[in-house]
């Protein structure tokens, strides 16, 4: 007996006494109620009013396709997940899943990555260093298919750099007037190693927001800047008090070199003259010896006693001496004389003599 027959109480779709419907009843019935009106009421056959179904499922699977890519952004398709083409901004279309696929990528956009850490300096120092790193998906195909954690990726690559470069400089040299070379020394470290690893990421800027040495630290650290503002205080003083000494020793070392050849110059000079005096003065004395002597002897006299201040009178042949205070009057003249003013006038030797004989005379 047929599976369909009626009063087969063994068939499948005959169940509790009640006939199942055919399955191609089912299905045309199910045309019928979705795509009944498109051909005149029901009179196409079978075959036709599913070939209609399939046409529409055919555009309607196919308008899924249609996408649009904005001006920043860039479209990747996949061809069964394998990098298939790159498209620009525009209204595009592709194969509708599950053949190809689209994955959009904003290559405008700037992210920011913030990170805080401690590390060692070159003189073994610590310091606090936070670093915020901005970049942009340069190139999509290596963004999508060598990146799996972007964030993750720039955070390993941004610190093994910063503590690269900040394990090479000193902490005064971080803390002072290095932050910005030391910035622009971690973001090209960083682009080389993004590029190595071909990861689609540009780095456009790394700001070193702040290098500072740790809290539980700050009072030693202070302690260490005062001395060395101290040292470098001390050392200034100390470098202009040479230059106030040390000009003016070379100068007097130069005075007293000058000094001394001038006295040389001098002193051989002398001898020099000197020497000619006595040569001049031998032949003369050759010449005539008597005279000569007399001279040098008469001279010698005038030098010794020019600058004495005794007198010496020939009293031979006189009578009493008188006594004159010559040697004062000899101090008032040459006082007067410096002064300007003229001595008073006293009476001579030989006045005083006349006088004296004249008192005598008369008195006998």
């Amino acid at each position: 007996m047929a599976w369909n027959e009626p009063g087969g109480g063994n068939g499948s779709w005959n169940r509790g006494g009640r006939q199942q419907p055919d399955l191609e009843d089912v299905v045309r019935d199910t045309l019928k109620k979705l795509f009944g009106g498109l051909g005149g009421g029901g009179k196409r056959s079978f075959r036709q009013t599913l070939s209609w179904a399939i046409g529409i499922l055919v555009v309607l699977w196919a308008m899924t396709g249609l996408y649009r890519v904005d001006e920043a952004e860039r479209a990747v398709v996949l061809l069964f997940g394998e990098h298939a083409r790159t498209t620009g901004a525009g209204l595009r279309w592709h194969i509708p899943w599950p053949i190809e696929s689209v994955e959009k990528v904003n290559v405008s956009a700037v992210d920011n990555f913030s990170q805080q850490t401690r590390m060692l300096t070159a003189d073994e120092n610590i310091v606090v260093v936070d670093l915020v790193v901005q970049y942009q998906r340069s190139d999509p195909e290596d963004f999508l298919f060598n990146v799996r954690d972007p964030e993750e990726t720039i955070g390993e690559v941004s610190e093994s750099a910063i503590r690269e470069i900040i394990g090479k400089n000193q902490m005064d040299y971080i803390l002072g007037e290095g932050r910005s070379d030391i910035a622009q020394r971690t973001e090209d470290l960083i682009q080389n190693t993004l590029d190595d690893y071909r990861t689609g990421i540009g780095v456009t800027q790394v700001n070193l927001r702040d290098a500072n040495y740790p809290q539980q630290v700050e009072a030693a650290v202070q302690d260490a800047i005062k001395a060395r503002e101290d040292k470098e205080r001390l050392a200034f003083e100390a470098q202009a008090y040479a230059n106030d000494v040390v000009p003016r020793a070379r100068g007097e070392r130069a005075r007293r070199l000058q000094d001394a050849e001038a006295y040389k110059a001098r002193v051989i000079a002398d001898a020099e003259g000197e020497a000619q005096r006595f040569e001049k003065l031998l032949a003369e004395y050759l010449k005539a010896p008597e005279v000569t002597r007399e001279r040098l002897y008469i001279e010698a006299l005038e030098a010794f006693y020019g600058g004495a201040n005794k007198v010496l009178l020939e009293a031979e042949g006189s009578g009493n001496l008188l006594y004159l205070p010559v040697d004062q009057l000899m101090k008032r003249g040459s006082s007067g004389q410096k002064t300007g003013t003229l001595p008073e006038q006293e009476p001579t030797v030989t006045e005083m003599e006349d006088a004296r004989m004249r008192r005598g005379g008369s008195g006998s």
